[in-house]
């Protein structure tokens, strides 16, 4: 009996001595939403570009209308953060690829769906008081599905996109392990203000976790983000 009595004890210490330990350390190789691209083609042979920066640092995105209803797009965001060795320790480098149908809905109404994948690297700070301290990397790849609707006109355009992501993220170092693919609801308002060629543009959204999956990473809940949109190649004759 004693002996029975000794060996839980000893469980229980351990336990114990784990869930210390997951509350004095923390790891942050963390996902980090870029920019949503929602061009809002109206033609054929037109052409955007838009540099950003804002909550995913800086947003490099193009997009063009291969035909009247198929787009194709290429986005990339880039993130250094790495001045401070603290919990805001952060860098990250990430390019995706889409294609997707859009359409008009009258002259000025347009509505989009564009699917594509990409792929990143990100680097956190990880802090453990008895493991000590070490950047830790991460490679992540991501699926996403990106429907949209909105206006086209050659001083305002607006759009309303709830994109869905699904990303796996597998850190590396033995304190973690690969994960499975999480999934993430991203709706954003885009707003794009100026004359033709050159438009303001911002961009305001939240970042949902969907199902109860315990991450293996951390997360960055909010979108937003501001920058300047260059837009060649479209028809204003019907806008």
């Amino acid at each position: 009996m004693n002996r029975k009595k000794t060996t839980t004890k000893k469980r229980h210490v351990v336990y114990v001595l784990l869930v210390l330990l997951g509350f004095i350390t923390s790891c942050s190789p963390e996902y980090i939403p870029n920019m949503v691209n929602s061009p809002m083609l109206s033609n054929q042979g037109e052409f955007q570009a838009t540099i950003a920066t804002g909550t995913s640092n800086f947003d490099a995105q193009t997009a063009f209308a291969i035909t009247d209803n198929i787009g194709i797009m290429v986005n990339g965001s880039y993130g250094n953060e790495t001045n401070d060795s603290t919990d805001d320790f952060h860098k990250h480098l990430f390019f995706e690829g889409g294609l997707g149908y859009y359409d008009k809905i009258g002259s000025k109404g347009r509505y989009e769906i564009y699917g594509g994948f990409g792929t990143g690297k990100v680097e956190g700070y990880f802090d453990g008081a008895w493991v000590g301290s070490e950047i830790t990397d991460a490679n992540y790849n991501r699926i996403f599905i990106q429907p949209g609707i909105g206006i086209s006109t050659g001083i305002y355009d607006g759009s309303f996109s709830p994109r869905i992501v699904f990303v796996q993220m597998n850190p590396n170092g033995p304190a973690f392990e690969n994960g499975s693919y999480n999934t993430f609801f991203e709706p954003v308002i885009t707003s794009k203000i100026g004359y033709k060629y050159v438009k303001f543009v911002i961009q305001m959204g939240a970042s949902f976790q969907i199902g109860e999956e315990e991450l293996n990473y951390e997360h960055q809940h909010f979108i937003f983000n501001f920058g300047f949109n260059f837009n060649f190649g479209r028809k204003y004759y019907d806008l």
